[in-house]
């Protein structure tokens, strides 16, 4: 790994000084040992310590033995793809020249020469690998776009492959070569290998059907590539403002560089639809490659191409990608903004305005609770209900609350005298759950806050996201910036019990006003309840009680789900964090009609199963409102608590401050 990666890393908030520590060096060669016992594996890593320190080339080392620093270290090594691709401030890399390999004795010589070719080229990128292989892996600033570039990158593919095959390497380690380096090989296997391979392939594929241009009579390197002279997309004016991409949707768009991550069938958040479909399009790799296509503008239509508005459908807009994905392609972004223009003067399909309008419906149903759930709730009515607005018939639509959080909070008489902070009253907890809430105003004011929140009609409009109602969701972000601004100028944490909320001030917020600065206090000062109560050394009353614990898709995303684990640890439970991914709820989209199947099938992938085997006694965790609905609905039986609640029901009845409560569902 070299200095330059670490420089990148560290860029891209990806690395992490206070658990690597890295000793004196620009380039570190990370060695590991094994043994039957970890004495046994320190006393080897020591004795090549030891060795090393012998040499005046080695300017310093270091020995990590704890699970917390190997598994960053390795991290740093794995995320290098993510890491050099796309730079802010620098020019974007490209592979082509990524998966060379030389004998691991000549390494040290290749890495020289290699770097004396790369700047008489004036090509910069980070170096790292397989060193014991002899592998080494990097991504250049090829510049693709012009002539000029492309025949300079062209003399640089040959004067980098005379240079390691004189080194008797390979020019691909471990990849392929495919088209990319096809051209190259008769240099590597001669001519009279290069013609064996085609009378090979000509026994089983004599009219040339199968992958042709691939290892024998292959595509020109400069052919077919993505981008080229030709690449042109359009300026857009979009509502987002990108700031990670230079303000260009299209260069969101093109962040894909195949990797191919998001086909995982288990693991991770990244991608719940395709783990269900198994189909390329409803993965991340392939909605960008669509979105890509659609910027060309040579088959798709731009903006109103069913074929991409097909693909985003199963998009679950769960952020997973955002966090997984090794080159950040952010596909709820790029979704929210396709579907704002797809629908631009057209009328949506219902079940938009009865979830994306979600607040403006539970605000009107405040008024008449019960006429409303009458409604939603009475058989034979409720069907019709779920017609009108889309829901699946399979679905329960979730009661309102007789009385609102809001409602109760202005109802009660508050003890808090110490810290102020406000607790953030998003729809979901305001509207159909305000127990949670309450709760936790409880806990924060039992730790010594003095709790306030906000009265007016402000909502962070995380649903409108989800339907493309994007000039609607900037004006409900100017307003929640409007009502706070003097308390976030003052610096007053924001606490948010759901996720999907808190990660529209961390994140939405600030690619729709990346210029307004209280945006951007706002997002640095608005925090999940655990990771809030992690950061002031809350000390946690004791529970004591085996916990199954889901983490909500944003919460992930944003910092919200190892702040919870330690929390419960804290309080002396045995957290078991199954890797459920997402529930397969993600807000409202599991309650429409045409996704009731996929939602469900993503549940039973993990999450459901979990709970089925999860003992009575266990205590189920889930703080997103949907994953709770999710687990009750198709769950054995269960139901999920938020955390608030378990911290609420820890400190019992004897240490909570006396309340004087009203309208008590």
């Amino acid at each position: 790994v070299d200095d330059k990666l670490i420089e990148d890393m560290t860029i891209l908030g990806m690395h992490k000084h206070d658990l690597s520590k890295l000793p004196a060096g620009s380039s570190f060669l990370v060695i590991e040992t094994g043994g039957e016992t970890k004495e046994e594996a320190d006393e080897k890593g020591r004795a090549i310590i030891k060795t090393l320190e012998r040499s005046s080339e080695t300017r310093g080392t270091k020995l990590y033995d704890d699970p917390e620093g190997e598994k960053h270290i390795w991290e740093v090594r794995e995320a290098g793809l993510g890491a050099t691709a796309f730079i802010p401030g620098k020019a974007d890399t490209h592979e082509g020249w990524e998966d060379s390999a030389v004998p691991p004795e000549r390494l040290g010589e290749y890495l020289r020469e290699l770097k004396k070719l790369t700047d008489r080229y004036e090509y910069e990128s980070a170096v790292y690998g397989h060193y014991g292989q002899g592998c080494v892996h990097a991504r250049w600033n090829f510049e693709l776009t012009s002539a000029p570039g492309i025949a300079k990158w062209r003399r640089f593919m040959d004067d980098a492959s005379d240079l390691v095959l004189s080194l008797g390497g390979s020019i691909s380690g471990e990849h392929g070569d495919g088209q990319a380096r096809a051209e190259l090989l008769p240099k590597m296997f001669g001519d009279e290998l290069i013609e064996a391979f085609r009378e090979f392939k000509l026994i089983w594929d004599p009219d040339w059907k199968m992958n042709p241009g691939k290892i024998v009579d292959p595509y020109p390197i400069a052919s077919n590539l993505r981008l080229s002279p030709d690449y042109r997309p359009p300026v857009l004016d979009t509502h987002f403002a990108y700031p990670k991409d230079g303000g260009s949707f299209a260069h969101a768009a093109v962040r894909c560089v195949g990797v191919g991550k998001c086909r995982r069938t288990h693991g991770g958040v990244m991608c719940p639809s395709y783990m269900v479909t198994r189909e390329e399009k409803h993965s991340t790799r392939g909605r960008a490659h669509l979105l890509f296509e659609m910027l060309n503008g040579e088959e798709l239509e731009l903006w109103k191409s069913p074929e991409v508005l097909d693909a985003l459908d199963l998009c679950l807009s769960c952020k997973g990608c955002t966090n997984d994905c090794p080159v950040g392609v952010d596909m709820p972004t790029l979704k929210a903004e396709f579907l704002s223009h797809h629908y631009e003067r057209r009328v949506r399909p219902r079940h938009a305005y009865a979830f994306g309008l979600i607040d403006r419906w539970a605000e009107l149903a405040s008024h008449a609770p019960g006429l409303a759930n009458a409604f939603t709730q009475t058989p034979g009515i409720s069907m019709l209900a779920k017609a009108a607005a889309g829901v699946s018939q399979k679905r329960r639509m979730p009661a309102f609350a007789s009385t609102t959080l809001k409602a109760r909070f202005a109802a009660r008489t508050s003890s808090g005298t110490g810290r102020h902070v406000i607790l953030w009253p998003d729809t979901f907890t305001n509207h159909f759950e305000p127990h949670v809430g309450i709760a936790a105003v409880d806990v924060l004011e039992a730790a010594g806050y003095r709790v306030t929140m906000p009265m007016g009609r402000l909502c962070c409009g995380r649903p409108l996201y989800d339907y493309g109602f994007l000039g609607l969701a900037r004006r409900y972000l100017e307003r929640v910036i409007a009502a706070l601004r003097d308390e976030i100028r003052e610096g007053v944490p924001v606490i948010g019990l759901e996720p999907s909320c808190v990660a529209v001030f961390r994140d939405e917020l600030g690619k729709m006003l990346p210029n307004d600065e209280d945006a951007k206090r706002l997002a640095g000062q608005t925090f999940h309840l655990a990771e809030f109560l992690g950061n002031e050394e809350y000390t946690p009353p004791s529970l004591g009680n085996h916990v199954l614990l889901h983490g909500h898709c944003h919460g992930r995303a944003t910092g919200g789900f190892e702040p919870e684990k330690k929390l419960l640890e804290a309080m002396g439970s045995t957290v078991d964090t199954p890797d459920t991914g997402c529930c397969g709820m993600a807000g409202a989209w599991g309650y429409e009609r045409a996704h009731f199947d996929v939602s469900r099938d993503c549940a039973e992938r993990v999450l459901l199963p979990a709970v089925r085997d999860a003992a009575p006694a266990t205590v189920l965790v889930a703080s997103g409102f949907s994953c709770r609905s999710q687990i009750s609905q198709l769950g054995p039986g269960r139901n999920a608590r938020h955390i608030a609640e378990v911290l609420h029901s820890a400190l019992g009845a004897a240490e909570l401050p006396r309340r004087r409560l009203v309208a008590v569902d």
